[in-house]
């Protein structure tokens, strides 16, 4: 904002500046010129009278009002060089001309050329102040708004701007501001889910546990000598030892079950839509790694599932296919089949064999050729949950080196 200022006062400075100069150069440039055109018909005159001793039509010299013949006796020093005349010498004789400087015509421009250069001036000022107090000074107190969020702080709603320049920004960043604290809320739900279920399964695995040591302890004591007796011991130690697995299988499935929260809003959208969104996100950005992006023609048509969604699904297929292409082409291929329209992502350079293929949309799962490449694991397990919640499905092929994953979508 003090830079802005400091544009605003030299701008304001210039236009002072501009307002002088022009002044200036109007009352000192208009006297030039007036002073050259008398000078002027004078000096025509003087020419006209070496021919002829007298000029009776004055017309001709609108800046001349009187010529005059001087007497002999008066010489030029005898006239006052400040006057508004002159005396020439014609032929051995002195002729005054008497003339009037037209200063009138060049004043009257000076009010409308001044009222014409405030006028401008004053609305740059204006337009330069609008722009600071209604737009830079609102969007530097929005500029500590992701500062906010950053820190946690998810309770305040966002105020709307009156002037609705940021009308957008702000509800993006609203939105932004609900869904984050949405997640947050989920997050603690989901671990407090998490802590009592881990409480009561360690709980129900303490009592067979127990059970456990305590038939051990009993036997190494030698306190069952009767092997029936010690075969009905072992069976029950063998029971507990059951519910002990089943119980681990309880907190294994727990750590392996939905972690994230997926909100789905379907409604129709255009397919046009959603890949001219995935192809003016990527085209720049595939062409500063030099990697072609080839997208198969289609035909438009209305596709069910969530717009947002859908284009995040394509978005981390992109990603994957960036990701692990090794510098490829990656490909957007568009089908259909029975009244489904399927929209593959394929890359080279992503060789999978037939063991893990299966595998790819598990969470946390990574495949051998990721072994040098960052990643979490969840980009395709996303997918698939995503896709579902939409009414679809996906899928993955792969053909040598050459790796296609399909979203597949119901056709309205």
């Amino acid at each position: 904002m003090k830079s802005f200022t400091k544009l605003l006062i030299a701008v304001i400075v210039c236009l002072i500046l501009t307002v002088l100069l022009t002044n200036l150069l109007l009352v000192f440039g208009s006297s030039n010129s007036n002073a050259r055109a008398y000078r002027v018909e004078i000096n025509r005159a003087c020419k006209y009278l070496k021919g002829s001793d007298k000029i009776s039509d004055l017309s001709e010299f609108p800046h001349i009002t009187k010529i005059e013949k001087q007497p002999e006796a008066l010489t030029a020093d005898f006239f006052d060089s400040e006057s508004d005349y002159l005396i020439k010498e014609i032929n051995g004789a002195l002729y005054r001309f008497e003339y009037m400087r037209d200063n009138n015509a060049d004043s009257n421009l000076l009010l409308p050329i001044n009222i014409i250069l405030l006028t401008i001036s004053g609305f740059v000022v204006f337009v330069l102040l609008y722009v600071k107090n209604k737009i830079l000074s609102p969007f530097e107190k929005l500029s500590e708004l992701p500062f906010a969020l950053a820190k946690g702080n998810l309770t305040v709603p966002v105020k709307e701007n009156k002037n609705h320049f940021f009308g957008k920004f702000l509800w993006g960043m609203d939105l932004l501001r609900e869904n984050i604290e949405k997640q947050k809320q989920n997050e603690l739900e989901l671990q407090k889910e998490k802590k009592t279920l881990l409480l009561s399964l360690s709980h129900d695995i303490k009592t067979p546990l127990s059970a456990i040591k305590l038939y051990s302890k009993a036997l190494s004591k030698g306190l069952y000598t009767d092997p029936e007796k010690q075969l009905e011991i072992a069976f029950a130690i063998e029971q507990k030892a059951d519910d002990i697995e089943a119980r681990t299988a309880e907190i294994i499935t727990a750590a392996k079950e939905d972690f994230l929260s997926f909100e789905v809003n379907n409604t129709a959208f255009y397919l046009s839509q959603l890949l001219k969104n995935i192809k003016d996100y990527y085209s720049e950005k595939l062409k500063l790694i030099s990697v072609p992006l080839n997208i198969s023609e289609y035909s438009d048509c209305l596709i069910n599932g969530d717009p947002d969604r859908a284009e995040e699904v394509i978005q981390n297929l992109m990603e994957n296919a960036v990701k692990y292409g090794g510098g490829n082409a990656v490909g957007i291929n568009v089908s259909e089949e029975e009244g489904c329209i399927l929209i593959s992502v394929s890359n080279g350079g992503a060789a999978l064999s037939e063991e893990e293929l299966p595998h790819i949309f598990e969470s946390f799962w990574r495949g051998k050729n990721s072994l040098n490449v960052s990643g979490s694991g969840l980009g395709l397990y996303i997918c698939r949950q995503l896709m579902r919640k939409m009414k679809g499905e996906i899928f993955a092929e792969s053909d040598g080196d050459r790796l296609t994953v399909t979203a597949v979508f119901g056709k309205t």
